[in-house]
């Protein structure tokens, strides 16, 4: 018999371990994303990324996929892309305007209603993988998401080919919108609420941040505008100002449907 110290030592139970997955695509899945890069003229070399950037948090949880294999980190890369590339095309193609103006400009083509609405117009909803419970609650129509993913979408294209690839993008979903003046009405509708409460004599206004959602990286902002101690609008955004503004907004459209028409992105 051996002795109990010269027994085999046994390796350790693998039971009890979380198995951790690999996204595979369906062919379904594939001719979808095969698509929409064909109708923009792009193409992927990593095609590991670009199935990243269309990766949910909730479809990792679900599935037991590394978390680092969601598209939050691309998220976080194409925000910082995209709001260099929107500064440079502003900067080029407004050669007076001023640093102020240009600063309130690039908010408005950058903020979560206007990225979520241009991920809209790529059905970049259709091609997201979520989660079963993020699906049931309407997770492909949720702006923050859609808003999040354009972003992603930016990153991976910018780690895969660069930003001359990422200004191929843009000069097919962004750019001829802000030549064309789309989000110029949208600068600033604090603005155009007080000028329309003082114009009139309603009397006066206040903003209030009413709550707070999701984790720190991801918070999304409620804010209400009272008119007269009256809620008068409320809005969400990925900042405070980004929510007072979409408050403004919604306050503006009661007031006057017409003044708020001017802002929707054509």
């Amino acid at each position: 018999m051996a002795h109990p110290s010269q027994k085999s030592k046994k390796h350790p139970s693998s039971r009890g371990r979380r198995t951790r997955k690999k996204l595979v695509l369906t062919e379904e899945h594939r001719q979808k994303l095969t698509k929409m890069l064909e109708t923009l003229g792009l193409s992927f070399e990593d095609e590991k990324l670009l199935i990243q950037a269309f990766t949910h948090s909730s479809y990792v949880n679900e599935h037991r996929i590394r978390s680092v294999h969601d598209n939050e980190r691309l998220e976080f890369l194409g925000d910082a892309v995209l709001e260099l590339a929107v500064s440079q095309h502003l900067f080029k193609r407004f050669a007076t305007m001023s640093e102020g103006d240009m600063t309130k400009l690039r908010a408005a083509i950058v903020c979560e209603a206007s990225l979520a609405n241009l991920a809209e117009e790529l059905h970049f909803g259709e091609l997201v993988f979520l989660g079963k419970g993020e699906e049931m609650t309407g997770g492909r129509k949720r702006p923050a998401l859609l808003a999040d993913v354009f972003e992603a979408f930016v990153g991976a294209l910018y780690l895969d080919q660069g930003i001359e690839r990422v200004y191929t993008l843009l000069n097919q979903t962004v750019y001829p919108k802000i030549d064309h003046g789309a989000f110029s009405h949208m600068m600033d509708f604090k603005s155009q609420l007080q000028e329309h409460i003082q114009r009139d004599n309603l009397g006066s206004i206040v903003y209030e941040i009413k709550d707070e959602i999701g984790p720190a990286h991801s918070r999304e902002f409620v804010s209400a505008v009272y008119l007269n101690e009256k809620v008068l609008g409320e809005g969400r955004g990925r900042s405070k100002k980004e929510a007072e503004q979409h408050a403004a907004q919604q306050a503006l459209s009661k007031l006057d449907p017409t003044e708020t028409e001017k802002g929707k992105i054509e």
